[in-house]
């Protein structure tokens, strides 16, 4: 053991530096990856199953593809976590992100609905091992308590300006193809259509090209190499999870992943792709432009093919005909961008008190507030201003995301070093990616058919019950966090 007790576990401030980057622009991309969806998955599904974006198929496919991408996620994730326990933090990481960044890409050439399927799962798949990887590799790179929360907590802020990102990008996509319809040459001429859905997606190449650049610089986790390298890292193995002593942080921490990433998938996320469509300003144009068009089409009728006149009022039915998916795609990026505002608000405010408020009080602290918001939100809210809508949903993913932040720096603390991977794998992909994420098909294709009303207003009710429902369970489950496990020379 003295071998163990000499390794260098101190970085130098240029490798800390670099290890801080490496991580935030991890965290940064596996959200950019998976906030994808909420934006661009109601116009792919809407021209890959050739309806309209508020059309029952497609409030089902988006319910059953977040659902489908998560569970493929908690999966494979779960077998990551293994992998990062046996293999090391930083190779599986590195293998994680490749995953996550050339999927995108590949889905961005799909032209059947399976092929989008497949390839927004391995995009899930890869993130889900990133998240574990990373938050592992950082809690034994940083040997100081402080330090080490500072750092989890801190990159993992970035994580919601991956949201941000991937929405400013969505908006100046779609602003970018309204003044250039043919599209990009270089893309059209490999079979890349000009549409905003598929050129977002291709953007998701860029994380795996920055994390190269850094990898070769950044040391894998000391702890960990130097216990394999002595011999003494025990092999990792899920039924220690349920052992006595670790059973109760299984429980609890897979209880409360299962409660965060219900909120997001039941309510946040369905919210940009389903619920957008049917926001009474929507509602309104919607109204409006078959008005316009029935007189429009009326009015082509009095001029021959060909007249100077048939072809400007058939120009004008045209503009009216796309105006009301353009203001939904408008509305779209809005919400998006004001839940991911509040997501990295939330994140922001947990690195700020993780290091000063006990871990039962801190979780409270976002559970109580939210218990009142989500029912608010879409039960009254919704039907009214929306900028008062938008306000809510604010503070709707600040209380949410926090608790991602939460939990993901939590986990470390309560297992092993031999089963940090495992263990924090086993909390996040079964409890929050497999259970968890089911919020959106049990919203989808359960709670929502049973309201009245059109397909984003039902959606709306659902995301009200489920958000009450997850709220109340986490906060009583809360009661029952185990300690963290006492500070260790590894």
């Amino acid at each position: 053991m003295s071998g163990l007790s000499a390794a260098p576990l101190e970085l130098s401030p240029l490798v800390r530096t670099l290890v801080l980057i490496a991580a935030a622009i991890g965290f940064l991309f596996d959200t950019y990856e998976l906030l994808m969806f909420p934006v661009i998955g109601a116009q792919a599904l809407s021209e890959l199953l050739g309806v309209e974006q508020n059309a029952t198929e497609v409030r089902l496919w988006a319910g059953r593809m977040l659902w489908m991408a998560a569970l493929s996620g908690g999966l494979f994730g779960l077998y990551g976590g293994v992998l990062v326990d046996r293999f090391g933090r930083k190779t599986i990481m590195i293998a994680s992100i490749l995953l996550y960044s050339l999927s995108p890409v590949a889905a961005a050439t799909s032209t059947a609905l399976w092929q989008f399927v497949l390839f927004r799962c391995t995009t899930f798949i890869g993130v889900c091992v990133e998240l574990v990887a990373a938050v592992t590799w950082l809690a034994e790179l940083f040997t100081d308590r402080r330090q080490r929360e500072r750092a989890i907590g801190w990159t993992l802020a970035f994580a919601s300006l991956g949201g941000i990102l991937v929405t400013e990008v969505f908006n100046a996509i779609v602003a970018a193809l309204h003044a250039y319809p043919a599209g990009w040459s270089l893309l059209t001429d490999v079979g890349i259509a000009p549409t905003p859905w598929r050129y977002t997606l291709l953007t998701g190449l860029v994380p795996g090209v920055l994390i190269l650049l850094l990898m070769p610089f950044v040391p894998e986790s000391r702890q960990w190499q130097a216990r394999k390298q002595a011999g003494t890292l025990q092999r990792p193995r899920l039924r220690e999870l349920f052992a006595p002593q670790l059973r109760q942080a299984t429980l609890v921490t897979t209880i409360l992943s299962a409660c965060s990433y219900g909120a997001a998938f039941g309510a946040l996320q369905l919210g940009p792709s389903v619920m957008a469509a049917g926001l009474p300003d929507v509602q309104r144009a919607r109204q409006e432009s078959a008005t316009q068009t029935q007189q429009l089409s009326e009015l082509i009728k009095n001029y021959s093919d060909n007249t100077p006149e048939r072809q400007e009022l058939e120009q004008r039915l045209n503009s009216v005909r796309t105006a009301v998916p353009r203001l939904i795609d408008e509305k779209r990026g809005q919400m998006q961008r004001w839940q991911e505002l509040g997501g990295l608000t939330g994140r922001i405010l947990f690195a700020l008190l993780v290091v000063y408020v006990a871990s039962q009080l801190l979780i409270r602290l976002f559970l109580i507030p939210g218990l009142i918001l989500f029912p608010l939100t879409y039960l009254v809210l919704y039907h009214g201003d929306f900028t008062l809508f938008c306000a809510a949903l604010f503070l709707c993913g600040l209380v949410t995301i926090a608790q991602f932040s939460y939990v993901s720096e939590y986990l470390p603390k309560v297992f092993p070093l031999h089963l940090r991977g495992t263990g924090s794998s086993f909390a996040t992909n079964i409890g929050g990616r497999m259970i968890g994420t089911m919020a959106a098909v049990i919203n989808t294709e359960l709670l929502a058919p049973l309201f009245s009303g059109e397909n984003p207003q039902r959606v709306a009710l659902a995301a009200a019950v489920i958000g009450t429902v997850v709220y109340a369970v986490a906060l009583f489950t809360s009661f029952f966090l185990p300690p963290p496990r006492p500070e260790r020379e590894e």
